[in-house]
């Protein structure tokens, strides 16, 4: 069953359906045989697609993926890049663009002649990408974080344990692994950083400031605070 909550209401149909229309011009595909639980955040000129896939464990284990198999739940095409870059850039298709099928997200990178180059940044894209459009669920009756959203806490969290390591920042490839994790408990208390700060046992400034440390994790907390009605982060 896909169900989508959009605008207080709630579009339910079974799995089968292949096309629902939730509004004016913005449609919702479901296919398949697992069961994708789809909420829609919409805005005055856009919206933006958060899906959980509750039929068979967490949605996390996309991103523990090697590439290898990774790429092998995409749909890859090359292409020839546009743009800045010369007549040797657009000689061939160098550029990558990779689909995830399992979310239908969608990743690109056209900037280097490397092909190869290409398909690895299109992939650590798409991690990123699922990392902050997919949610897990969260339980609060019985929360606690797990390891790898430990490690991107910083060390004067009361949660952090010794064996947790040093604190794991932005450029670290393993940090979309902690952001998904902590996207899934803001989502979960609605975007209060001040209640997720207390499952994390550190104060509300320094979870904003890892929130801030990361751009693109701090426009995904923005723009669902936003969509409740919260200020910004800043």
């Amino acid at each position: 069953m896909a169900t989508a909550a959009m605008g207080g209401g709630f579009v339910t149909a079974m799995k089968s359906v292949d096309h629902i229309l939730i509004s004016n011009c913005v449609s919702l595909v479901a296919k398949g045989s697992t069961s994708i639980n789809l909420f829609v955040v919409l805005k005055t000129t856009s919206w933006r697609l958060y899906c959980c896939n509750t039929s068979n464990g967490n949605t996390e284990s996309y991103l523990k993926l090697r590439d290898e198999e990774l790429i092998r739940q995409c749909e890859m095409n090359t292409f020839k890049a546009s743009g800045p870059g010369g007549q040797h850039r657009n000689k061939r298709e160098s550029a990558v663009r990779v689909k995830h099928l399992p979310t239908g997200i969608i990743a690109q990178a056209v900037e280097d002649r490397s092909q190869h180059k290409n398909r690895a940044s299109a992939l650590a894209r798409l991690r990123t990408l699922i990392a902050l459009k997919v949610r897990n669920p969260v339980s609060l009756d019985a929360y606690s974080p797990p390891p790898e959203l430990l490690q991107i806490l910083p060390l004067n969290s009361t949660l952090r344990q010794s064996d947790s390591g040093s604190q794991i920042g932005p450029n670290n490839p393993k940090f979309v692994l902690g952001m998904q994790a902590l996207l899934d408990l803001i989502f979960a208390v609605e975007g209060s950083v001040a209640e997720a700060a207390k499952f994390l046992g550190m104060s509300t400034g320094a979870l904003s400031r890892l929130v801030l440390s990361d751009d693109s994790l701090r426009m995904a907390v923005n723009e669902f605070r936003a969509s409740k009605g919260m200020k910004p982060l800043k």
